[in-house]
This record gives C-alpha cells, sequence and structure tokens, in this order.
C-alpha cells in the first residue's frame, strides 16, 4: 500500500482548523474556487457592512456562519458566488468612539478641535479593529474577499451615494421641510423612523406624571350654555386639566385638544393642592380615575387637604366640539409668544385611554401637535437665538436655553428673567447631564414642584410608559422641530409593499409581519444628520432658498465649480484632478465649495450629512461605482439572491436595501433573505460585558473549534428564532456529532490499512452487495435529497439535523456496528470490499454535506480520504460538487424495514435493562404481534440482523387469533382536547368499553372513525394510549405501533453461552490495554475452576475465533488476578502475543 489513510490518536478540532486554514491560504483555494467556477450561473450575494471600529462578537459568528453556508453549498452546485467584503466607515458608532477617546462632545468640533482634525480621527479610528474582524473572519473558515472590500468612506462610493440621490431629486423625492423629528441630543443628531424602530429602541421607562390645572377664560353665561346648566350662579375659578408624561414640555404649552365626539364632564370638586373650591372640566370617560364611586365619595364639608378621595358634584355635561375655541390662561407664562394662542382647539387624535381626555399641546415638541396647531393657526412657543433664529425652548443639547445664549432685545420684550432664569441651563433630562444620575432631582419634579406650589397641580403620580431611545448612545430621545431633508418613500409605499412580496424571507413572519407592517406604515425618510463624519448632502441652495442644485458626480462638481471660478467666488478648483485620491469629498473640504445658481447668485451646501443607514443600502451600486452606466447592473450584480443579518437589521439594512432599489430601480434589491434571532446567554438573558455573560467568539473557537460552534449555531434551532448560546451545548456537538463521525472515519482508517484497500477495485454492483448495503447507500441517497431541498429552502437546521441522525442513527450506531465483522473476520471476498466500498461512500459523501456548515472538519475528512484513492481529481472538498443523487439506489421498503429492525432492536435493549440483563447473555426469543402480513414479511427480512443486535435466538410473530399478549387502551387526554373538548366523558367511555379485537384493529388502521350523538368523529393513533400486560416471565412494551414481548427466562444452556460471551469481553479488553495490534494472535490461558469448565469446554472454538487465540487450560494462574464474569463467578486469565 503507497499510501495510508492517516490515523489520530484523539479529535481536536481546533487542531484540525489551524492545519486547513493553512492549506487553503497557501493554496489559494478560495481563489480557485471563484476561479473553477467563473463561467457557471451567478448567486449573487451582498455582505452587509459591519462597522471595524468596535470588536466582533459571538452574534457576528452567527450570521457569518448562515451566510458562508449558502455561499458555500451554492458554489458547490457549480454557482459562481463572488464575495465582497466591506466595512461601514460613517455615521454615530464611528463619532461617539472618537469623542470618547478624545474627550470631547460635538459642541467641542470647531472649537477645541477643527473639523478637519476631528474627521482625521474618524478615519483612523473607523479600521481600529480590523485586524481582529479579519482575524475572526480566518478563524471560522468564513470566506470573503478581504483584499478588495468596499469602503463607505471612499470617494468613489461617495459618487456613486451622489449619483442616486440625484436620481431621487430629479424624480422629485428629495425634498427639504420643516418638521417635529427624533432628536438625539446625547449624538447631537436627528434620527430616521427606521432608526428609531430598531429592537431595543423602545423600552419600558418609569417618569414622573402630571395632571395640570389650566385657568379658564370663560363667563358663568358660556358654561350654562356649554354644560346646559340649571343655573350661572357660581362664584368658582373653572379649569381643564390636561394630563402629560413630560412635564419639561409644558412651559412650551400653547393650547388644549379636545376629541370633538368626546363627552366633557363639568365637575365641582376642589383643588387637592389647597382646597380651594373649583370647577374642573373632565373627560367623562376618565372621572374613575381621578374620583371615587358615588358609593365612597366624602362630602365636602368632611374632606380636607391631603385626603386622596375627593369630593364631587357633576354638574353637566358637554361634547368636545363645544368646547372648541374657548381661551384659557398661559399656565408657565416665563416666555410669551406672538399670536393667538392658548385655546381650546379640536384633535382628532384624542383619546380616553389613559390621562384626561384633554391634550396639552406644544407644538415644538410633537409631530401630531404641531400638525393640529398648524391647523387652528395656534403659534408655536419660540425663542429666539443671538442669530435671530427661532428655536424651541429646549437646545439641541438637551437644555432650556440659556439666556446669555437669546437675542438680549426679544429677551426684554418676552421673557420673564427673573422666573425663567430658575430654570434656564437645565437638562430636561438627567440622562443628558453629565454631572447627574437618576437619583437626582429631575426637571420634571422641579416643575412639578412649582405647579404644586401655585396651586395649579391636580395630581401626580410614577408612570411606565414606551419611551424611545437612540439606538447609539441607549439615551432618550426628544421629538424636536428640524430643518431636514426627506426622501418621499411614502410616494412608493405601495410598490415597496408589492415587491415586498415577491422576497422569500425566513422566517416568512419577518417579511409579512415585521417588515410588512413597517412599509404600511411607513414615513418620510428623515435623511439629514447635523454630525461632521459621513458622506455630505451634495445640495447647494442660494441664501434666499429659492435656487439650488443636486450634484449627481464629481464630474458634474467639477463642471460646476469651474463656472464659480468664473464667476468669481472660487479661486481655484480643488476637484480638478481625475485621480481619486488627491482629493476629498468629506467636510470641511466640501463645504468651501461655493457654486454659482444660473441667476449668478452664491450658492452654499447644505450643512446636513446624510444617514449612514444610505450609505449601506446603497452597496449594491457603490460597491461596483455604479454611475449609471449600461450594463453595469447585470445578472452577477444586481439583485442579491441572498443576504442575511440579524433581526435588528430588519428595519435597518434590510429596509434601506429595499427602498433604495424600489425608488432608484423599480427591484427588490434581494430575492432570499435570513433574518437571524438574537444570541442570548444559556439563560436567555442578553449578552453583554457590564453583566459579564458576553462570550468570546475566538475563545469560543478556541477551546471547541470553529466547525463545533457553527454546527452548533446552526442545528441547536433555527437560525431565526433565538439563540441561547451554551458552551456545553457546543461541547457536546464537538464529543457527539463530530466524535462520532471522527470515530467512524477511525475505525475505517484502520481496517483499511490493515488490508491495503485503496479503492482500486471495481465497484461492486449495487444489487450484488449485502441488503444492509443497500440500506445505509438508499438511506444515504434520501439523504442527499433531503439535504440539498434544505439547503436550497434556506433551511440549514433541517439540513444538519438530518446530517446528524444519518450519521448517529443509522451509520455509526447501527451499520457500522452491525458490519463490524465483515471488516475484520472475512478474507478478502466480495463482502468485505463491499462493506469497505460502501463505508467509504458514505464517509465521503457526508465530508461534502457537511462542508457548507463544517468546513474544516470536512476537509480534513475529503483529503485523508481522497489522498489515498485519488477517485476525485479535486484538491479539496471545496473545490468538488455537491453529491448527485442515483434515484436507483432507493429503496423506501428496505429503509422501512430496516426502521422497523431499529426500533424492535431498540424496543429489546430497553426490556433487557429494565430487567438488569446484560446484552452479552443471550436469551431465547422474542414475541411480536403482526398488524399486516406486510409488517410480518418485513420483519422477517431483517429478522437475523435483530437477532444478532438484541443476542435472541428466536422471533415469534404473533397474528389476531394467535395473540396471547393483552392490551389495554386510555384517552390521551392532551390529543384529544384541542378538538373534542366537549366529548371527552363520551370518548372515555368509547376507549373503555374496547375489546383486544377492537385495539388491534385501532392499531393496523392507524385510528378509527365514530359517530356520537350524531357527530363524526375521526381518531387518530395519537388519540390512544395503548399499553400491554406483562405475562408471567416475560416483559412486555409498546411503541408507536409495535408491541414486543421477551422472554426473560434464562435455561443453563443460554447461561453457560453468556458466561462464554463475558470471557470474550473480558480478553478483549485485556488485548486493548496491552497494546496489541487488531490482527495480532495470542495465546490465552484459563484457569480451571468448576464454574466455567463447561461453558469453556462448549465455547472454547468461539472463543478462540473471537479473540483470535489459542488455547490453554492451566490448573494455577498466580500471576492472573480473578476477574469477574458475573455474580459471584470469576475467572483467572492472562494472554501473551505469539
Amino acid at each position: 500500500m503507497t499510501n495510508a489513510y492517516r490515523e489520530y490518536k484523539f479529535l481536536n478540532l481546533t487542531n484540525i482548523a489551524d492545519e486547513i486554514r493553512k492549506f487553503w491560504e497557501d493554496n489559494g483555494i478560495f481563489g480557485k474556487s471563484l476561479e473553477n467556477t467563473k463561467n457557471g450561473t451567478a448567486y449573487v450575494f451582498y455582505e452587509g457592512p459591519p462597522s471595524a471600529n468596535g470588536l466582533p462578537g459571538i452574534h457576528h459568528m452567527m450570521a457569518r456562519t448562515i451566510k458562508d453556508t449558502f455561499c458555500r453549498f451554492q458554489t458547490l452546485k457549480g454557482k459562481y458566488v463572488s464575495r465582497k467584503a466591506g466595512w461601514d466607515t460613517h455615521g454615530l458608532p464611528v463619532e461617539l468612539g472618537v469623542e470618547k477617546k478624545l474627550g470631547i462632545t460635538k459642541e467641542d468640533i470647531g472649537k477645541k478641535i477643527s473639523v478637519d482634525e476631528y474627521n482625521r480621527a474618524c478615519r483612523e479610528e473607523v479600521m481600529k479593529y480590523k485586524d481582529r474582524w479579519d482575524d475572526l473572519t480566518r478563524q471560522m473558515g468564513y470566506w470573503v474577499d478581504l483584499n478588495d472590500p468596499y469602503i463607505t468612506f471612499t470617494n468613489e462610493y461617495i459618487e456613486t451615494l451622489w449619483f442616486l440621490l440625484k436620481d431621487l431629486y430629479n424624480k422629485g423625492l428629495l425634498y427639504k421641510g420643516y418638521t417635529i423629528q427624533p432628536y438625539s441630543p446625547a449624538a447631537g443628531t436627528g434620527l430616521s423612523s427606521h432608526e428609531l424602530n430598531m429592537p431595543g429602541c423602545y423600552r419600558d421607562v418609569k417618569d414622573l406624571t402630571c395632571v395640570a390645572m389650566f385657568k379658564l377664560k370663560v363667563e358663568n353665561e358660556k358654561l350654562k350654555e356649554v354644560f346646559k346648566l340649571q343655573t350661572s350662579n357660581f362664584k368658582l375659578q373653572t379649569y381643564a386639566v390636561a394630563w402629560t408624561t413630560t412635564p419639561w414640555t409644558l412651559p412650551s404649552n400653547t393650547a388644549l385638544a379636545v376629541g370633538p365626539g368626546i363627552e366633557y364632564n363639568l365637575v365641582r370638586t376642589v383643588n387637592p393642592t389647597n382646597g380651594e373650591p373649583a370647577l374642573i372640566v373632565i373627560g367623562k370617560p376618565l372621572m374613575a380615575s381621578f374620583f371615587p364611586s358615588e358609593e365612597e365619595k366624602p362630602a365636602f364639608d368632611d374632606w380636607k387637604v391631603g385626603d386622596k378621595k375627593l369630593p364631587y358634584e357633576v354638574l353637566g355635561t358637554c361634547k368636545g366640539k363645544d368646547l372648541v375655541g374657548i381661551y384659557y390662561e398661559q399656565l408657565i407664562s416665563w416666555v410669551k409668544p406672538d399670536g393667538d394662542g392658548f385655546r381650546v382647539i379640536p384633535g382628532d387624535y384624542v383619546t380616553t385611554e389613559d390621562g384626561t381626555g384633554i391634550v396639552h399641546i406644544a407644538p415644538t415638541f410633537g409631530a401630531d401637535d404641531n400638525r393640529v396647531a398648524k391647523q387652528t393657526n395656534i403659534p408655536p412657543l419660540h425663542l429666539f437665538d443671538k442669530d435671530g433664529k427661532a428655536q424651541p425652548m429646549v437646545d439641541k443639547t438637551g437644555k432650556f436655553f440659556r439666556i446669555e445664549d437669546l437675542d438680549p432685545q426679544w429677551v426684554k420684550t418676552h421673557v420673564d428673567v427673573e422666573e425663567y432664569a430658575k430654570y434656564a441651563g437645565k437638562f430636561v433630562k438627567n440622562a443628558y447631564d453629565p454631572t447627574k444620575t437618576d437619583k437626582d432631582i429631575s426637571l420634571d419634579v422641579e416643575i412639578v414642584i412649582m405647579l404644586k406650589e401655585q396651586g395649579k397641580l391636580f395630581k401626580s403620580e410614577k408612570h411606565t410608559h414606551n419611551y424611545p431611545h437612540c439606538w447609539r448612545t441607549d439615551k432618550p430621545v426628544l421629538y424636536y422641530p428640524l430643518d431636514s431633508w426627506f426622501i418621499k418613500t411614502t410616494a412608493l409605499k405601495d410598490r415597496m409593499i408589492e415587491l415586498n412580496k415577491t422576497i422569500n424571507w425566513k422566517p416568512e413572519a419577518t417579511g409579512s409581519g415585521r417588515f410588512g407592517n413597517w412599509l404600511e406604515n411607513l414615513v418620510d425618510w428623515n435623511l439629514s444628520r447635523s454630525r461632521y463624519w459621513g458622506t455630505p448632502l451634495p445640495i447647494w441652495r442660494t441664501e434666499d432658498g429659492n435656487e439650488e442644485i443636486c450634484i449627481g458626480s464629481v464630474t458634474e462638481l467639477r463642471e460646476e465649480i469651474e463656472k464659480s471660478v468664473k464667476a468669481g467666488f472660487m479661486t481655484e478648483n480643488p476637484y480638478k484632478s481625475e485621480d481619486y485620491t488627491k482629493f476629498d469629498l468629506h467636510r470641511p473640504y466640501i463645504d468651501g465649495v461655493v457654486l454659482v445658481s444660473k441667476s449668478g447668485k452664491k450658492m452654499f451646501r447644505e450643512p446636513d450629512l446624510i444617514d449612514v443607514w444610505f450609505d449601506s443600502g446603497a452597496m449594491p451600486y457603490a460597491q461596483i461605482h455604479y454611475m449609471g452606466k449600461p450594463g453595469q447592473l447585470n445578472d452577477k450584480t444586481f439583485p442579491a439572491d441572498f443576504i442575511a443579518e440579524g433581526v435588528d437589521q430588519t428595519r435597518g439594512w434590510f429596509f434601506t436595501l429595499h427602498a433604495i432599489a424600489t425608488m432608484c430601480f423599480d427591484s427588490v434589491a434581494y430575492k432570499n433573505v435570513i433574518s437571524n434571532g438574537l444570541v442570548l446567554d444559556k439563560n436567555g438573558n442578553k449578552m453583554s460585558k457590564r453583566l459579564g455573560n458576553a462570550v468570546d467568539p475566538f475563545g469560543a473557537i478556541t477551546k471547541y473549534g470553529a466547525d463545533a460552534v457553527r454546527w452548533y449555531m446552526m442545528t441547536n434551532s433555527q437560525p431565526w428564532d433565538n439563540l441561547k448560546f451554551d458552551e456545553d451545548g457546543v461541547d457536546d456537538v464537538r464529543r457527539k456529532f463530530f466524535g462520532t463521525l471522527y470515530n467512524t472515519y477511525a475505525f475505517f482508517a484502520l481496517y483499511a490499512n490493515i488490508d491495503g484497500f485503496e479503492y482500486k477495485e471495481a465497484d461492486i454492483p449495487f444489487e450484488q452487495r449485502p441488503e444492509i448495503d443497500r440500506w445505509i447507500l438508499s438511506e444515504l441517497n434520501s439523504l442527499i435529497l433531503e439535504v440539498e431541498k434544505d439547503y436550497e429552502s434556506y433551511e440549514p437546521t433541517k439540513a444538519g439535523r438530518a446530517i446528524g441522525t444519518f450519521v448517529d442513527a443509522h451509520l455509526s450506531n447501527w451499520y457500522v456496528r452491525l458490519s463490524r465483522r465483515r471488516f475484520w473476520k472475512s478474507n478478502g471476498s466480495d463482502d468485505k470490499t463491499s462493506a469497505y466500498q460502501t463505508l467509504y461512500t458514505c464517509l465521503d459523501t457526508i465530508a461534502r454535506l457537511i462542508s457548507p456548515i463544517a468546513p474544516f472538519f470536512s476537509e480534513q475528512l475529503y483529503r485523508d480520504l481522497n489522498e489515498v484513492t485519488h477517485r476525485d481529481s479535486a484538491e479539496s472538498v471545496h473545490l468538488t460538487t455537491f453529491p448527485k443523487v442515483n434515484a436507483d439506489f432507493i429503496d423506501k421498503k428496505l429503509e422501512e424495514r430496516m426502521e422497523m429492525a431499529q426500533l424492535v432492536a431498540s424496543m429489546v435493549l430497553s426490556l433487557r435493562k429494565k430487567a438488569n440483563i446484560r446484552v452479552r447473555q443471550p436469551l431465547s426469543r422474542i414475541m411480536i404481534p403482526v398488524l399486516s402480513d406486510e409488517m410480518m414479511q418485513q420483519l422477517q427480512k431483517v429478522e437475523g440482523l435483530i437477532l444478532s443486535e438484541v443476542n435472541v435466538k428466536k422471533v415469534e410473530y404473533l397474528t389476531g387469533e394467535l395473540n396471547i399478549l393483552v392490551k389495554k387502551v386510555r384517552p390521551n387526554f392532551a390529543s384529544l382536547k384541542t378538538r373534542y373538548a366537549k366529548l371527552m366523558g363520551q370518548l372515555t367511555k368509547y376507549f373503555n368499553t374496547m375489546s383486544q379485537d377492537d385495539i388491534r384493529s385501532f392499531e393496523k388502521n392507524g385510528g378509527a372513525t365514530i359517530s356520537i350523538d350524531g357527530q363524526e368523529v375521526n381518531l387518530i393513533l395519537e388519540d390512544a394510549l395503548i399499553t400491554t400486560e406483562d405475562i408471567p416471565g416475560w416483559t412486555v412494551t409498546t411503541q408507536d405501533n409495535m408491541t414486543v414481548a421477551l422472554d426473560i427466562n434464562i435455561t443453563p444452556d443460554l447461561f453457560e453461552e453468556g458466561l462464554a460471551r463475558e470471557i470474550i469481553n473480558r480478553v478483549q479488553n485485556m488485548r486493548k490495554e496491552s497494546g496489541l495490534e487488531v490482527t495480532d494472535k495470542i495465546i490465552l490461558s484459563i484457569e480451571r475452576n468448576t464454574d466455567i469448565m463447561k461453558p469453556v469446554e462448549r465455547f472454547g472454538e468461539y472463543i478462540c475465533s473471537e479473540t483470535l487465540a489459542s488455547l490453554e487450560m492451566a490448573d494455577s494462574l498466580e500471576n492472573a488476578e480473578p476477574q469477574e464474569l458475573v455474580d459471584k463467578i470469576t475467572a483467572k486469565i492472562s494472554i501473551r502475543k505469539t
């Protein structure tokens, strides 16, 4: 034998991976896989770009395993799968990291540090951990082109973004608006709605709420008219009470909204803070939230300040529309707004689910507030800064404007400086204030205390509600008036919905549910970001805003600058070079470009950057520097056949890909998508460094091997379900799946090397192979069909589990175990050759089937086999093709009867365990009731295998007439209650009256159809719990529709044979402990004793043949220790090599 199959002392997946990785790199295997398939059909894959300024986590390994699995599978299918890496290099993750590193805030940029210096620091920061990401990519076996990645900060990439933005601009989909938008003071920028709706952004928070009392300016006669009162003879102050979860917005209140159709009560009661009698207006359906029932309400004379239950009397009721137009006094008069404010207006969104039914309106801090205010000409409460620009009361750092930052002249005429100064400069939330914690008094508390002191507080309490937080800073957002540029995504909402229905989502529920619902409720995309490091918005406008231009390329920019130079607005063209490395499209350089309008006016760039999610959503085009050239977008580049990322990208990357593709190309961006779930700790908690439960991917790979981690991730649960990552589970995969496969290969290599099997012989014809060979090859080809279907339908868990079942239950624990004697007992016969060829085929095929998920071990297995036989010309399993099914080898009847044999064997072994009888002890017989002639014929064909496996002498088949076993049946309520909950009594009676023939018929037919009270009831086998009574000397069990009875009587002959088998077992153990080769022959010496002499005499030849021994009986073996064979019977045994 010129070559030997490689043999190992033990399984070490980490060492295997290191060796294989070196083999790949030394031989350029990834590159060869691309070269070999370059003429194949393209399978387009997009890599979602990670940000390299943070370290990779175990969840990144999950997503990358999914991607790698299907890219490798499609390569095996002959597809050309280009895999370009990418880096997301703009946006908040980078900027916040730099600010933390430099010890600055956004406000320091341009003051303590120049924009140029800041952006230079960002450029350095973005690739901070690139080496670690590259290490993970290589260590986990993720094949992606790291040498030519797309990088979002390059000029070429930015130019494509400009090209797409101009396309949107030309289609009328890009516009500027002043609206209320989510804004992150901690990040210093506005946020888009999809950023706000990423997982974990909305959180339950407990805030101090406030029900404020707004003093109405209304005459008694008006109240009498509105509420249809009998009299107007009362001298009480009237208030409208309004509830808010954000008391800090009350100083900006300019209106109160009521529901036009909601009923409101006028209630006589008391002011809870000072006890003064008062009238309040409140929503009728919400009375119970503030007042006790009629039976529990106290009398006015009995009530005192501090009592929780308020006295009251309902004087009248009206509709909300009757209150519209009533004026009220400003609640907190720090700032006097201009315009016709402080009146009751209608609000179509007012509900009575909570609060008072009256909504406090602060137009500068709520989108709905702003909308209804504009509809009713309610002015917002604005402050004016030193530049004369109107601002909300809160600045962009999240605090009330300081007086020194306001226009001094305006302050004189509009601000109560004495009162406002007490609160000016205070942060509206403690989370924004670096000097405070959640335990410190908040501005909300201070305002509530102030209202209480002024007698304007009706109620205040803690309230838990859902509030949005910034996806990057984890701090609460504000709704803030912003001058922003928007993409009119709503204009193509219906088309996005239509195209989404053509995408194969895994799971489907994400596409139709989470993503589909998001599209149904789509709002326009807020594109603007008021930051420094990112893609500049390529729009220049005149100062009056009447003229503008959107630049779509560097060439266009260069041409427009030349016009500006000629007009005298610029002295030179900084973008005149055609070498993209000679200029920078980022700030501050692009900010220095002044263009000239058609009318000859200066045009300045809009200062915004664009949403970083546009960067990543445009990667299909920017990664190839798409600029509209015909043919650039083709079947090798667009759309993607497959993408995959975590569920948090559903409203992030998945959405922006889909939106841009729809708006610019009327196409989907991807055809198939896996949205994988979260990777949690083993207890189901979110991983975090703070909790100390985060799993280091590098540590897991080093300890268990990348293949074990990958296989665990793909088979433990469906990729789209949350994975509770348990290292014990990874170790189980290493030991049970890979350990079993390794041991199977080790068994093959051991005997193949002994016999010199190199697969040089012609294949033994399939029909001439033993039935067990034909069975395992049938199962193997059925497995190929199943796994190929699962990979094709993006079901890696099903594929992996099917392979695992085959390796464990079929190949190792049945085929190899039942075929062992064929490998080491028989000579160079066709039977032995068939066994070798069959097992080799199974191992070679398994290597290919597992290669998409377990790329390292599969490579080692393939090479260990192929380097001896050279049956395949490919040097790597990843350069082979996916196994082809031989349909002629699939025999479902054979698979069925072998499954029956496995089931019967398993049942008999469990009965032996129950009776505490060792498998080496032969027993006389088993009985099997058969339900049909076909069942008996199937069992008879595998009878020999069953008897050999369970060490029983014969099988007796019991037909209906000869069946001596007594069965019992009772209803399975767990199965029945979902369908026939109301018929349980009648069904119990039916099962209790079943005869033995009825039970046999029920089993044979897989159920029964009966009628109860005229209703047809279809019963299935799972609806019944069938057991079999033991009979003397037997033990019985039932599983599925199979019943087996085992005769546990041990005759003297059986006992002696059992002792012989025990001796064989001890000798084999001694051979192994002595380090003998399996082919070594031995001298076996046994000391005579009365307990074992008869078994040795009867079965001596059998003992010798099984142990490759020559037997010597000795009167005394002084150096041998007695070995217990069975209870109270021992033997002294020694062996030596001949």
